[in-house]
């Protein structure tokens, strides 16, 4: 109801915790200055179910009344409260008392029925208004439940903090709707003791939050509507007053999708908050004007982890698009289709304020592990991109087997997440798209079976590959060893390379992968050494082979991908995982 403006953000710590609202005005005054505000804020928090009030009809006449009833309608057409009834009622008299009752008997039946979406599957969230002390019971704080539900014993964390870590509770008691419970629910105004916190570690516009929750930000990203009534439209860069839960705190405004703002509009709109507060999606957000004289617009919080960068992009929209949608179920779908490396699960799950995933939340084809979700497009894209990879890799250096792992990740995929690689890499698998052998992939046609006289061989030069060393053995020495031709050993030791049994370095050169594992722990063990450089002549010295030879074998760990060649240097790479098994 109307109010001295100093109390105005009292009424909007209330209100973003509220389904419907009474709104009263005084038959013998008529709409005042805060009748408009307080409009405006029910109205830009998303109130949609209201009752206008008149009060006071035994100090007007009919005529009186009636024209106040048409002002109310008036005030009431362009906002989301249109249409809302106006009943007529007298303290004094008793006039409509009895009427206004049924409606809100009916209104609360109305609203019991109604199954909100994902209800069941928040978590406790409760904004802290007040706090304050009780012998033999310590501190206790009282705000409104926005979310889930709370029993006494139950663990909780108290936020924003100044080291940026929440503060764990404990729900000691529970007082909701002034009796004492043994369990609180989103709607109710609740007091919970919180054993071992002290009253100087609360302060109004904290949260008490379910810990898997807990979160602090200060940046938020809204969808946004400014008021209609308002004379110019709202820019980048503005200062304001930023209402979300029951803290106040200054704020500045980048408009993400428009230039501007216009009065009545609604767009994307990140707040880049001057304090730490908890946001999950779906909080009301309310802005006033820096010197807190007028409310300018309000809307809901989409994302509290949003980025500092490329937030007007094309796909920052879509994402922000997708985060506008009913359930969660469809929201995550959304982003799975927007987002092109994926969705961070337990991000979203937080961001959400949801105890856990909703159980369709996974559309069909969409990609999962360790808590990583890609959407189906993402993954048949990458499955394509690796598969033109290793054709490619095969084409340009058909003696090898195929890239490490490590190396087809950076040639397709650099951003994806560890754990999404390799499950994408084991769905391609699976499918028999591509075959494994230790750290290398490549496709199946490329590792093609010996023949029996291949194999013959194979078995015969195996004795004298072991004995070469670090200095390798000669297609032409082999052959004169077994008594083959030149040709053919060329051709079976080419097709043991390609199936990853030996390592060519130069053109007729063999290593059997053992040796070649044995120097590879070498130029693993001088990088470990030297900020992970590897120089030729360190491992020439190492080896004992000569110089041309060393550097012969570092081009090759270059091309495998076990190093990547700087100037003179070869660096090892850290997330190699060649001739680790």
């Amino acid at each position: 109801m109307p109010g001295h403006e100093r109390l105005v953000h009292t009424m909007v710590a209330g209100a973003s915790g509220i389904d419907m609202a009474l709104l009263l005005v005084a038959a013998d005054d008529g709409p005042m200055p805060q009748t408009l505000e307080h409009l405006a804020v029910l109205s830009l928090l998303g109130v949609s179910r209201a009752i206008a009030v008149l009060t006071k009809t035994d100090r007007a006449d009919a005529a009186r009344v009636a024209a106040v009833r048409a002002e109310v309608a008036a005030l009431l057409a362009p906002t989301p409260l249109a249409g809302a009834p106006i009943v007529a009622v007298s303290a004094q008299t008793g006039e409509g008392i009895d009427a206004l009752k049924a409606m809100l008997l009916e209104a609360a039946r109305a609203d019991g029925s109604r199954a909100e979406v994902d209800f069941d599957l928040k978590a406790f969230r409760l904004a802290i208004d007040r706090a304050f002390t009780l012998p033999g019971t310590g501190t206790v704080v009282t705000g409104t439940v926005h979310a889930g539900e709370v029993a006494v014993g139950g663990e909780l964390a108290l936020l924003p903090t100044s080291s940026a870590q929440p503060l764990p509770a404990r729900a000691r008691s529970l007082h909701a709707q002034s009796r004492e419970v043994a369990r609180a629910h989103a709607g109710q105004r609740c007091a919970v003791a919180l054993p071992g916190i002290a009253k100087d570690q609360v302060a109004r516009g904290q949260w008490l939050t379910a810990p898997t929750v807990a979160l602090q930000t200060q940046r938020v990203d809204v969808r946004l509507t400014l008021w209609h009534g308002e004379a110019k439209p709202l820019r980048s860069g503005a200062r304001v007053l930023a209402h979300l839960g029951a803290a106040q705190v200054a704020a500045t405004v980048a408009v993400l999708d428009a230039d501007t703002l216009a009065p009545g509009a609604g767009a994307f709109v990140q707040l880049v908050l001057h304090a730490p507060v908890g946001a999950w999606h779906g909080e009301r957000v309310l802005l006033r004007d820096a010197a807190a004289s007028r409310t300018l617009a309000g809307g809901s919080v989409l994302d509290p982890f949003p980025p500092t960068r490329y937030r007007r992009t094309p796909q920052r929209l879509a994402e922000l698009q997708a985060l506008t949608l009913p359930s969660a179920a469809e929201r995550l779908a959304g982003l799975l289709a927007a987002a092109p490396f994926g969705v961070d699960l337990q991000r979203f799950t937080t961001a959400q304020g949801l105890l856990t995933l909703p159980p369709d939340a996974m559309p069909d084809g969409a990609l999962a592990q360790a808590g990583q979700a890609l959407g189906a497009t993402q993954t048949a894209a990458l499955e394509a991109a690796v598969l033109a990879a290793l054709q490619a890799f095969h084409d340009k250096q058909p003696d090898e087997l195929g890239p490490d792992t490590a190396r087809l990740r950076r040639l397709t995929a650099p951003r994806l997440s560890a754990p999404l690689w390799q499950a994408l890499l084991a769905r391609l698998a699976a499918a028999g798209q591509i075959a494994l052998r230790g750290a290398v992939a490549h496709l199946p046609s490329h590792g093609a079976q010996l023949t029996a006289q291949e194999t013959r061989i194979a078995q015969k030069v195996a004795p004298a590959l072991s004995a070469a060393g670090y200095e390798g053995a000669w297609v032409r020495d082999l052959a004169k060893g077994t008594g083959d031709s030149e040709a053919l050993m060329r051709i079976t030791l080419a097709r043991l390379a390609r199936q990853g049994e030996l390592h060519q370095t130069v053109k007729d050169l063999y290593y059997p992968p053992a040796t070649m594992a044995r120097l590879a722990a070498i130029a693993r063990a001088i990088g470990a050494a030297h900020d992970g450089n590897v120089l030729a002549a360190q491992f020439r010295d190492a080896t004992g082979l000569g110089r041309k030879r060393a550097i012969q074998i570092l081009e090759h760990f270059d091309r495998i991908g076990l190093t990547r060649r700087v100037g003179d240097l070869h660096k090892l790479r850290a997330e190699c995982t060649l001739f680790t098994e």
